[in-house]
């Protein structure tokens, strides 16, 4: 119940918090429900019938315990509720479902004869008691009937009208009946007509609705002998959510049965505290849970106070500037600081505390009806926050990011949990909603935890980037994009596994003295590449390289297959020097000697033996490098623009 507990204490701190937010910004109070109105009538303070019109929008109206969990079975909502509860003339107008309105108005005129009653509530009263509610809405034209029976399809001449749209069909069919009836009721002098938008009413229900609580039991939530709870809330993720966290209303099937007489036998948890964590909940996933379908991860700081997103799109908030050229200067540490920078910025009075409690929940559901918790995790603001700038440290590396709606370039950060699954396998995941799922559950421990990256994810990324083929030709910047995707994924698995013999930590910048031979044939790829890209330009060509389409083949057979790109090499470096002059050549041509010279042994150079995922991180380094640097006078110097555009060499005299 430690879950449970957390978000009852959140619930406490939120409501304190945002008391003087505005109505839509505030948690929901309790015995209270969100649901999806369609219809909007207009009552004067007398109960007579003003008007209505189709008016779909979510609102958070008054239920019970019961009717905001029902699933199925009558059960009525306070004020607010279909056309099925509120309308005493919906079975003359041959209603397709069982009619609720007599449990409606037993439990509207208990709430209006107590001592809690409003007048809005009387004015609702008086008008449900006409039982004329279909018959008006039907003149109205808001609902639609034929010979006294409200349709179920429409076949008549012009569009189907706007409330036959809005509603489900069922085998076919369209029931009226499913419309929500929400009130306004129209009175001199008071300035807040929308019912379910008055504090006041609001107030009166929960009172009202706290003396009508079940027996009592020790609640495992707040440890008082409370009312209990029969029947939790749904509607979590959305308005139509049916799916619930907690359930033990099976009496006569097998769920307690041999173990339990009841299910409070098992666990009690008392109206108030279920009615808090829940309601905590559903604000906290609609103002920043991640989303996979319905799958969902949360993050939140007890107190209610902001906390950074683990999975968010993209980690550049902190980047403002733009990183200096010159691929020499130690990245990591630049990196580092400014990560120390925004993370610091986090913590403080009137941010979090060090101390701050952190929680983390994931939640799914396997049927409509069930929902269950994936992942969960305690921990302080100090630790949360660690892990995340550790997660951007491990996994910090250059990535393709659109920078504003025109523009696109290079900035050192971890990828997000969304570039992370789409590098790792693309549009399979459109059609694959349980392989998406599975992977952010393997993956989100590894951002809040620490945990290892998955062999088989890095793997997957490190295999579909130097697949350039399978890229069409307008899809460069996916493969630039799954590239730094890739080459992160690649840095942080070696950095994490448990592998002591493949444990490494790989700098940000190129290594220009470090002799592995993935590494180093890496770097004569991306040399290659250059070349071929640079001569292209010169025709203005935008095909495919040499380089990037035997890819794929010089990762398998290196050896072999850099002989065929070198050879295809010879016209371009004849192009290059005609158009730039000799010693703009000659520069790319002793790059190419002077990597190919760290090779330790001959035998490296000359084995076809398969390229480790290593091989990435070199061509990438090297292809960062020299978008930045460029020869002058045969000298490699950097670029005078302070950017990481792909730009054209910088001609010289000859």
């Amino acid at each position: 119940m430690s879950w449970l507990a957390k978000l009852y204490d959140t619930y406490e701190q939120a409501q304190q918090r945002f008391a003087d937010a505005p109505l839509e910004e505030q948690i929901m109070p309790i015995s209270h429900t969100p649901q999806t109105a369609h219809i909007h009538v207009r009552l004067n303070g007398a109960g007579e019938f003003l008007g209505a019109e189709v008016d779909k929008q979510i609102l958070v109206l008054p239920a019970t315990e019961k009717s905001a969990g029902r699933a199925s079975g009558l059960a009525a909502h306070a004020l607010a509720d279909k056309i099925q509860y509120v309308a005493g003339d919906y079975e003359a107008f041959g209603g397709v479902k069982k009619p609720g309105f007599d449990l409606y108005l037993t439990q509207l005129k208990a709430w209006a004869d107590s001592e809690f009653c409003k007048p809005p509530l009387q004015a609702v009263l008086r008008y449900v008691e006409k039982r004329t509610l279909v018959a008006d809405l039907v003149e109205q034209g808001v609902l639609h009937a034929q010979d006294g029976t409200l349709l179920t399809e429409w076949s008549g001449e012009g569009d189907t009208p706007a409330l036959l749209k809005l509603l489900p069909k069922q085998q076919g069919k369209i029931d009226q009946g499913a419309a929500l009836v929400c009130w306004s009721v129209e009175q001199p002098g008071e300035l807040q007509s929308k019912t379910w938008l008055d504090p006041e009413l609001q107030q009166s229900w929960i009172a009202f609705d706290a003396q009508n609580g079940g027996s009592a039991a020790l609640c495992m939530v707040t440890g008082e002998e409370l009312p209990a709870s029969d029947n939790h809330p749904a509607k979590l993720r959305h308005s139509g959510d049916k799916a619930k966290l907690i359930s033990s209303n099976d009496s006569s099937g097998y769920t307690y049965r041999g173990r339990f007489s009841s299910g409070h036998e098992a666990s009690s948890v008392s109206f108030e505290a279920t009615q808090k964590a829940h309601n905590a909940l559903r604000w906290l996933l609609a103002r920043q849970g991640h989303r996979t379908g319905d799958q969902v991860y949360l993050a939140w700081a007890i107190s209610g106070k902001a906390v950074p997103d683990p999975a968010e799109q993209d980690w550049l908030n902190w980047m403002t500037a733009e990183p200096e050229v010159d691929h020499t200067v130690d990245l990591g540490e630049r990196y580092a600081n400014n990560l120390n920078h925004y993370f610091n910025g986090l913590t403080g009075p009137e941010q979090l505390e060090k101390n701050e409690q952190i929680a983390m929940i994931g939640i799914d559901s396997a049927t409509p009806g069930r929902m269950g918790i994936l992942y969960y995790r305690e921990t302080v603001a100090e630790d949360f926050l660690a892990r995340l700038k550790q997660w951007q440290l491990d996994l910090g590396w250059w990535q393709r990011v659109k920078l504003d709606d025109k523009n696109s370039g290079w900035r050192i950060c971890a990828p997000s949990l969304y570039r992370t699954l789409d590098a790792t396998y693309g549009d399979v995941l459109k059609s694959s909603e349980s392989l998406k799922k599975n992977l952010v559950a393997r993956l989100y421990p590894c951002i809040v935890e620490g945990s290892p990256i998955p062999r088989d994810i890095m793997n997957n990324a490190f295999h579909r980037a130097v697949n350039r083929v399978a890229y069409k030709s307008d899809q460069n910047w996916l493969w630039a994009q799954n590239l730094g995707v890739a080459c992160a994924l690649i840095r942080g698995y070696y950095k994490r596994t448990k592998i002591k013999s493949e444990q490494k930590d790989y700098e940000m910048a190129l290594q220009e003295d470090y002799k592995s031979r993935d590494y180093l044939f890496g770097r004569l790829l991306a040399v290659a590449n250059k070349i071929e890209q640079i001569a292209l330009s010169i025709g203005d060509s935008k095909r495919m390289t040499t380089a990037e389409r035997y890819m794929n083949r010089f990762v398998n057979k290196p050896s072999s297959t850099w002989l065929t790109i070198v050879s295809a090499l010879v016209p371009y470096q004849q192009r290059i020097f005609a158009h730039y002059g000799e010693s703009f050549e000659r520069a790319y041509t002793l790059k190419l000697a002077q990597i190919t010279d760290l090779f330790a042994e001959v035998e490296q150079y000359n084995s076809d033996k398969k390229l480790s995922p290593e091989f990435l991180l070199g061509f990438h380094s090297q292809m960062m490098w020299l978008e930045q640097h460029s020869p002058v006078k045969g000298q490699w110097q950097p670029k005078a623009t302070n950017k990481t555009e792909p730009s054209t060499p910088q001609t010289e005299s000859v």
